[in-house]
């Protein structure tokens, strides 16, 4: 699984910059709205759905790099 390079950029982007500071903005917002079970629910989403993309990164990474170093 190789994922192109442009949606690579963009997803590992994504994935290190926009969620981390997203799910980051949600509890602290959450706590300043006292709606702390709600925001802490969203954050973990946020941060679930971040592992996921940068596992789905990382294989692409692998793949890209394994495929590379094999056609040397």
């Amino acid at each position: 699984m190789t994922l192109p390079d442009s949606l690579y950029k963009w997803l590992k982007w994504i994935c290190v910059i926009v969620l981390p500071a997203l799910a980051s903005l949600i509890v602290g917002l959450s706590k300043i709205w006292n709606f702390e079970t709600l925001g802490t629910n969203i954050s973990q989403t946020i941060t679930l759905v971040a592992t996921f993309l940068g596992c789905i990164l990382c294989i692409s990474n692998y793949t890209y790099y394994n495929k590379k170093d094999n056609k040397s």
